[in-house]
């Protein structure tokens, strides 16, 4: 009874039209109005108790590294060296795409951020050479969602706090399989486009890559900094967004100057904008995740799955199935939120790892983001490369695909994330 008021209120408010954080502030009241415990005032004490957290500090620092990246030249530099590096090669304007994902993942952990930067600096170009519009436009969509799995991650500073999971070792854990789903995208544009007759780019001196790597130097430096600093535990995650936003900043403004003191208002702004959303979803969470202990929600789940719990890999495969059915109607935060109190009660008494089951999770929720009909990062791209929703969802499905059949490897095979994974954090 209590499962099927929890869901009944959750999926009825959003049935409703209710945006998501008032939906799960409605389920929270629902579940305590079912246990005739119904307070205001826990309602307001759990909110704002939701938000009062150090690590979801790096939300909007992390943001605006992400705003500045993008309007301080830094993914523009990234994008040049990379097409100094493979632009002269068959279909090599897709795999500067990739490499450029992999590289701009490491600096702002935005999917949305890298998608509309990657939309912007290549789909012209790609659209000029002859290329296909809906193909190229879907490779970049899943491009950019690599973004949530490369450190910095929004996502799993979110998935952390919710779970109570070192940010620092999904962070670290992250590394390996982001670049694993970038290969994934390497080896099914490279068999899509074997046979097109597109003339490649002249090839690169090694006098041009030279200057392309000096060029882009520092902005490739950033990453480097967050990851040694949190490997060799310089720094926690919410300062390495401090510095990450910082260094963006110093260098836009200073090395690069493509950034004026006056656009630093319209960055602002669109970074508090966007972590509002983001921090007053979790302050709303927090209630419902309050009634699901207090109603010991997670304990009727395990007895359902019972049978399951002696067979992990089974149980992730169900897990995996559950988030890609919810992935197609929900948006990453709020899936994350909602199925992270839930599930971590059933991961724990299988004995899954819950680093490893939190890179699967996020990697489950990233590729959600293109997947029909929500996909956030379809709409961006469809929005900024100026192509219809149909063509960049016809073109997203083999990359998705892909991306899918990674996942599920690393399901069977765990040592592909944790044996680099407790490399990188000892």
């Amino acid at each position: 009874m209590t499962i099927a008021i929890f869901l009944g209120a959750l999926l009825g408010a959003m049935a409703l039209g209710v945006p998501i954080a008032f939906s799960l502030l409605a389920c929270g009241a629902a579940l305590m109005w079912h246990m005739d415990m119904f307070d205001p005032q826990i309602l307001a004490q759990n909110t704002i108790e939701g938000a009062n957290s150090f690590p979801l500090l790096a939300v909007p620092f992390f943001m605006l590294a992400g705003e500045i990246m993008n309007a301080g030249g830094l993914s523009r530099r990234i994008v040049h060296f990379a097409m100094t590096l493979v632009g002269h090669v068959r279909g090599g304007l897709g795999y500067v795409g990739i490499m450029a994902a992999v590289l701009m993942a490491a600096l702002s952990g935005s999917a949305v951020a890298d998608a509309a930067a990657l939309a912007a600096l290549l789909l012209p170009m790609m659209n000029r050479a002859g290329y296909d519009t809906a193909r190229s436009a879907g490779l970049l969509s899943a491009a950019g969602i690599i973004a949530p799995i490369i450190p910095p991650s929004i996502g799993f500073v979110v998935f952390g706090v919710a779970a109570n999971v070192s940010i620092s070792k999904l962070f670290l854990a992250g590394i390996v399989p982001g670049v694993l789903l970038g290969a994934a995208l390497w080896i099914t544009w490279w068999w899509l486009v074997r046979t097109d007759k597109i003339q490649p780019a002249p090839r690169a001196t090694r006098a041009e890559i030279a200057a392309a790597f000096k060029d882009a130097t520092l902005a490739l430096g950033m990453p480097l900094i967050v990851v040694v600093g949190l490997k060799m535990g310089v720094f926690t995650p919410t300062e390495a967004a401090v510095v990450a936003a910082v260094y963006a900043l110093l260098v836009s403004m200073l090395v690069y100057r493509e950034l004026r003191l006056r656009e630093l208002y319209r960055l602002f702004e669109a970074a508090a904008k966007t972590s509002a959303i983001i921090m007053f979803l979790v302050a709303a969470a927090m209630v419902s995740a309050w009634m699901i202990t207090v109603a010991n929600l997670p304990a009727e789940v395990i007895s359902l799955l019972q049978p399951l719990l002696d067979r992990p890999t089974l149980l992730m495969i169900a897990i995996m199935v559950l988030t890609m059915v919810v992935g197609t109607a929900m948006d990453m935060t709020p899936t994350i939120l909602i199925l992270t109190p839930v599930l971590m009660p059933i991961v724990k008494a299988a004995g899954i790892d819950p680093v490893y089951f939190g890179v699967l999770f996020m990697i489950n929720n990233a590729i959600g983001l293109i997947t029909p009909p929500v996909g956030t990062v379809l709409s961006t791209v469809a929005g900024v490369g100026k192509v219809s929703m149909d063509d960049v969802t016809r073109g997203v499905w083999p990359f998705m695909v892909a991306q899918f059949a990674m996942m599920f490897l690393m399901v069977f095979f765990p040592q592909l994330v944790m044996v680099p994974a407790r490399w990188f954090y000892g």
